[in-house]
């Protein structure tokens, strides 16, 4: 994108970038349909590069000026303006992203979505500017733009995605029946869970739990949609803090997680606003009328948002979320404009302790430092803490030396190939929709109950409705791991294991066992 210059006017180029703001559908005229109103004569002129060549003389009669167009009977076609912005990988350092504008006709209106990561193959343009619309004189500047024909979207690196017919709600994804078969004989191996674990982010040493959590977040539950009946839609994406001491590897496993999903959105806490995370408003410079610009939340759709330096975040940008975690929309009232955008985005979000380090003498509320609302629409919170232990520095260190030696990494065997890893998951958030057995439900009323019992004795309530809801979701995301239309007992039992583990972790003080 940035090698564009003058030379490549007229030629057919290849650019690859995202896609960051469609407008809407433009009708533009092809052929212009003019009358003489002297003696009722019709010509038709085809438009060249939006000028319409109007007849001076009708070619009848010859009267000079008195052709008129038409607008009921000229021919036009869809247009629509698409803004694509450089990819983050291939920004130099220290530079600010180049964006470019590109025409797109008939079939290819609305093929591509904002957050769409596309390589785009059309001619470059290049269009003369009027300084007064009311005078003939142009401007020494061009405008530049690129006519689309054709769209191809990048998933080489990352999960594949699916396209959704809007009329009859089919799922297609590009699978080979020889990769389907083996997927599914992939997933009736032994210790299948424990493989796809650790070819999570396999650079981190360790961690076995956490790398669970975040595969069962990257296959998500199952989509409930019960509006028709008044229950309204359930969420299905799972959300995870990883919060722990510096150096511990809490933003690798976001860029691993970041670079793996098709829409995944990475940010810093400290560089993000409240606008840049949901929407904002600017001016479109050819309309010049008031246009809303989605924010890393929206282009996240139907993906994961990676958010490291939670905990640097400002209040004001942190409240933008409690909508989202939840409801998983956006509500919009900016200058005029008044909406609701789709936000289902899971979040993993990196947080750092309140004193940059782990305090053993304070609690893990005062520890972690944010507010009890954001905390519950967590489904896991996970501590990564590091340990005072010469053992196991021994060991993280010989773990450490072993990615930098000739060789490379000692390669283990219960780690699978990452393009297997992508195709695997990709198949199962496609096809596999579990739902729940009558013995999984059952389970789940008693573990909520026990939940409930433990709070109670308490004399607090370590239990809400939500916990219930995240249990649901990470038995889901289970099933889907097994390649499983219905949800069990092993399943349960996995969420519940899961869910106690980053509650132990979360409420009780690693070091002294106590609350």
């Amino acid at each position: 994108m940035r090698g564009l210059d003058p030379s490549n006017i007229d030629q057919l180029i290849t650019i690859s970038g995202m896609v960051l703001r469609n407008s809407s559908i433009i009708p533009e005229m092809t052929e212009a349909f003019f009358s003489c109103y002297v003696c009722n004569k019709t010509h038709v002129v085809e438009i060249d590069r939006g000028r319409i060549a109007e007849p001076a003389v009708c070619p009848n009669c010859e009267t000079r000026h008195s052709m008129s167009i038409v607008h009921n009977r000229c021919v036009f076609t869809d247009k629509q303006i698409v803004t694509l912005q450089e990819m983050p990988d291939d920004m130099p350092a220290g530079q600010a992203t180049h964006t470019v504008t590109l025409h797109v006709y008939d079939d290819l209106v609305d093929t591509v979505n904002p957050g769409d990561r596309v390589t785009v193959t059309g001619i470059y343009r290049a269009t003369p500017v009027r300084s007064n619309p009311r005078q003939r004189t142009v401007r020494t500047v061009f405008d530049t733009h690129v006519d689309v024909i054709h769209f191809r979207k990048d998933d080489q690196h990352r999960l594949r995605e699916v396209d959704v017919d809007d009329e009859t709600g089919t799922k297609t994804a590009h699978f080979t029946e020889e990769r389907v078969a083996e997927l599914k004989e992939l997933s009736q191996q032994p210790g299948i869970y424990e493989s796809l674990a650790h070819s999570i982010a396999p650079g981190i040493y360790e961690n076995l739990d956490i790398k669970k959590g975040v595969l069962l977040q990257l296959f998500g539950g199952a989509r409930k949609d019960f509006s028709n009946t008044g229950r309204g839609r359930f969420r299905q994406d799972i959300n995870i803090l990883l919060c722990g001491d510096p150096g511990t590897g809490k933003s690798q496993i976001l860029q691993y997680v970041h670079k793996l999903m098709p829409r995944g959105q990475y940010t810093s806490g400290k560089g993000s606003s409240a606008t840049g995370l949901t929407a904002y408003i600017t001016r479109d410079p050819d309309t010049k009328q008031v246009v809303l610009q989605s924010g890393a939340l929206v282009l996240a759709d139907n993906g994961v948002c990676c958010i490291d330096e939670f905990d640097k975040m400002d209040d004001s940008t942190r409240a933008v979320l409690h909508e989202v975690m939840e409801q998983q929309t956006l509500s919009i009232a900016k200058a005029g404009i008044i909406c609701t955008l789709n936000a289902r985005t899971s979040v993993l979000a990196a947080a750092n302790p309140c004193d940059s380090s782990w305090n053993a003498k304070r609690t893990i509320v005062d520890n972690i430092n944010l507010p009890h609302t954001l905390l519950s629409r967590f489904d896991l919170i996970f501590l990564m803490l590091d340990p005072q232990d010469e053992n196991h520095d021994r060991r993280l260190g010989t773990h450490l030396v072993s990615l930098f030696w000739r060789d490379g990494p000692r390669k283990r065997t219960r780690s699978i190939d990452c393009d297997i890893l992508r195709d695997y998951i990709a198949y199962a958030r496609t096809f596999i929709n579990p739902t729940l057995s009558d013995e999984a439900g059952q389970k789940l009323i008693q573990t909520y109950v026990q939940m409930r019992k433990i709070g109670r004795g308490r004399g607090t309530v370590t239990a809400y409705p939500r916990q219930l809801e995240s249990l649901v979701r990470l038995a889901e995301a289970h099933a889907r791991m097994r390649l499983s239309n219905l949800v069990e007992e092993i399943d349960v039992e996995e969420a519940t294991r899961l869910h106690k583990e980053a509650l132990k972790q979360a409420a009780t003080d690693p070091k002294t066992g106590q609350n």
